[in-house]
């Protein structure tokens, strides 16, 4: 039998936001147990709020905004990989996962489960842009990562990004991989239709018969 993950955080305001982001707020407009018909909410968040996939447009003026990234890149076989670095991933990390047959990476490091914890964390693992140009350079058209951020935090010229959605790759962040064995599934990711740099996203992973 599949085993599903969901690998997507669930958006609370407890969620930290990336240092500069709004973070995300529910209000209730309307409740049932102050006598109203129904109950609804109004939302307040980020474009890049918990789990969210960056659209080339977040980096460049005439990139893909979210509503024109193609669905069959943002659903297909999707790879695990897991590293143990504590702060930075190199090329060689990556080298030594031999990717050459995938086309979506998803990586998995000690901050899966961290979106958690309320405070934003400065010292996340991140992504050297040599890294991001081997993943660029080996074809691959999905870069998944479990945190906020594939860049350093405070890197004003955000090399990763650059590289990868200046390549065409779609990142997504944010992901929760804390339950999810190294290994192939089918990854199913869904974000908001809308004209934008980003947007929330459901990720789904299935095991792979």
């Amino acid at each position: 039998m599949n085993r599903i993950f969901d690998v997507t955080v669930p958006l609370v305001r407890e969620v930290p936001p990336y240092p500069g982001d709004p973070r995300f707020e529910l209000e209730f407009t309307h409740e049932l147990a102050k006598g109203d018909p129904f109950n609804a909410a109004r939302i307040v968040t980020g474009t890049h709020s918990g789990t969210h996939v960056d659209a080339p447009y977040h980096f460049l003026v005439d990139g893909d905004t979210v509503d024109q990234l193609p669905l069959e890149i943002l659903m297909g076989k999707a790879r695990v990989v897991e590293l143990s670095v504590r702060e930075r991933i190199e090329r060689a990390d990556l080298e030594a996962q031999d990717l050459r047959d995938d086309i979506r990476v998803l990586i998995k490091t000690r901050m899966s489960g961290q979106l958690r914890q309320p405070a934003f964390q400065e010292d996340h693992v991140y992504l050297s842009r040599d890294a991001a140009l081997y993943l660029a350079q080996a074809g691959i058209k999905l870069v998944g990562f479990d945190y906020l951020s594939v860049d350093r935090t405070g890197a004003a010229d955000f090399p990763v990004h650059q590289v990868l959605l200046g390549a065409g790759v779609v990142i997504v962040e944010g992901l929760d991989l804390s339950e999810v064995p190294a290994g192939e599934y089918e990854m199913t990711c869904l974000p908001l239709r809308i004209v934008a740099d980003g947007s929330p996203a459901r990720v789904i992973l299935r095991t792979r018969l």
